[in-house]
């Protein structure tokens, strides 16, 4: 029997999609899951009749596979990962690659890399995005690692990845760890982009009294322009859709949202790497804050909300809230990328972001056409120090500032939360303020704790303590940024 092409571990949602998906694309597969029935089941069912080798144990998966093996798992982070990597070592050869396609800590796969690499064997981590449906019809991925392990599996990688004007939304990211650290940060912009629009609904429903339907078609409309999107796109279908009592299934949902730990990293990494992600940090305390649904309801009734009618047009406040969502992505995104930025000169990654916008360009979850733009940015300027100075996107700002600020005013006045739109325009804010008042801060420090500060009227990097009282000291605290 001719041994497979790759094989794959794991065949929940994921990993049996990636499967059929690898199959269709001509190569064989081997298949193993610790859960038998999974395997039995995938035999009987979508797999039967297709170039894939069901395996009832590890010995026989590892046997099954052509030389040098690539192995793909698929399943959930954390210590299975550690278990499955302990229990392949031992049956594998030198030049072996083992490949982790879950959503891993990047922390975890630098060490993962390091202790495999030391057996003879080869590592790669790699983001794979798309859910359930990409994972059939084409993620985008992104494998980081062992450098020589990626000419055995390009052909495969390339082949089952979505594709945008026929190039692949697949590429090499660096290093070990850095495929799982962009795919971390990819998953926290999806949680920035997936709050905005949330708030957005918000206002539409609470201020604006539109129906779903119409609200609907407003999203469906927004998805012809610069804001086409599958976010956008899937929000106009989801807010179409009726539940069997014929209203909309949304408003039957309770509105507390849940979330698996990659956003909530890449807001913990921000802080560790001193990168200001406020608008996905927000995103992240958003669903902490959905969850306290009982506390709101209990919240709800010491203060009711104050009763504000909507007064003016409608449709302009709808084309409003166009622009201010569009100017809110435009910081999400720039964020995202400057923490990359930060991140890869730390972890020596060297980073291509144009090529990282290219492949979420298709197959992923935050895919979209404003993601072309972000490529020509960083193609034409490869060192931008933020996604705002480019000139497309400079130019796109300063338009719809006034929409924005209009948006936050109308969203305040009348009760409604918007901490992701209206932290997106404080950075904005921040970053375009030739003058912060930092300057207090630090005196202030300098003032409790003899922390020192710099003088505008001196050099950079003199540090000064004054006696604040007359009766302190001239012994000053140690001056250090974390």
């Amino acid at each position: 029997m001719k041994k497979a092409d790759i094989g794959m571990i794991g065949l929940a949602v994921m990993g049996e999609n990636l499967v059929m998906n690898m199959a269709s694309k001509g190569f064989s597969v081997a298949a193993y899951d610790i859960d038998q029935s999974r395997v039995k089941d995938f035999s009987l069912g979508r797999a039967k009749g297709k170039s894939i080798i069901p395996c009832v144990d590890l010995e026989s998966f590892i046997n099954s596979i052509q030389k040098p093996r690539k192995i793909m798992m698929m399943i959930r982070a954390g210590k299975p990962v550690d278990s499955v990597i302990d229990q392949l070592i031992p049956l594998l050869d030198q030049g072996d690659i083992i490949i982790d396609g879950g959503n891993s800590h990047y922390p975890d796969t630098i060490r993962r890399a390091a202790y495999v690499e030391s057996k003879g064997l080869y590592f790669v981590g790699s983001g794979v995005s798309g859910g359930e449906e990409g994972a059939l019809n084409g993620p985008s991925l992104m494998p980081g690692g062992s450098k020589e392990a990626w000419k055995h599996i390009k052909p495969i990688f390339e082949k089952i990845a979505a594709d945008v004007n026929g190039l692949p939304c697949a590429t090499w990211i660096g290093s070990s760890g850095s495929g799982h650290f962009v795919k971390m940060v990819h998953n926290g912009i999806e949680y920035g982009d997936i709050q905005l629009i949330a708030e957005i609904y918000h206002f539409m429903k609470d201020v604006l009294l539109l129906s779903h339907d119409e609200m609907s078609e407003i999203f469906k409309a927004w998805n012809k322009t610069e804001l086409d999107s599958y976010l956008i796109d899937i929000t106009g279908d989801i807010l179409a859709f009726k539940d069997k009592d014929g209203k909309p299934l949304v408003t039957k949902i309770l509105d507390s949202a849940g979330q698996k730990g990659t956003g909530k990293w890449t807001a913990i990494t921000s802080l560790e790497e001193n990168v200001a992600l406020s608008l996905i940090t927000e995103a992240v305390y958003a669903r902490i804050m959905s969850a306290k649904k009982e506390e709101r309801m209990l919240a709800s009734t010491y203060f009711p909300k104050e009763e504000v009618q909507f007064k003016g047009s409608k449709q302009d406040m709808v084309d409003t809230l166009k622009q201010a969502l569009y100017a809110a992505k435009i910081v999400s995104y720039a964020q995202g990328f400057d923490l990359m930025m930060v991140a890869g000169k730390a972890y020596h990654w060297e980073l291509d972001f144009s090529e990282i916008a290219r492949i979420w360009k298709g197959g992923c979850i935050i895919r979209s056409a404003f993601l072309g733009n972000i490529q020509e940015a960083y193609l034409k300027d490869p060192s931008l120090v933020n996604l705002m100075l480019d000139p497309f996107f400079k130019a796109e700002l300063i338009k719809l500032i006034p929409a924005w600020r209009n948006v936050l005013a109308t969203a305040v006045m009348h009760g409604i939360p918007m901490p992701a739109l209206s932290s997106a325009l404080n950075y904005f804010d921040t970053y375009r303020s030739k003058t912060l008042p930092a300057n207090l801060t630090q005196a202030q420090r300098d003032y409790f704790g003899a922390h020192t500060y710099e003088r505008i009227d001196e050099p950079r990097g003199a540090f000064f303590h004054t006696d604040w009282t007359g009766h302190g000291g001239d012994t000053s605290s140690t001056t250090y940024n974390t």
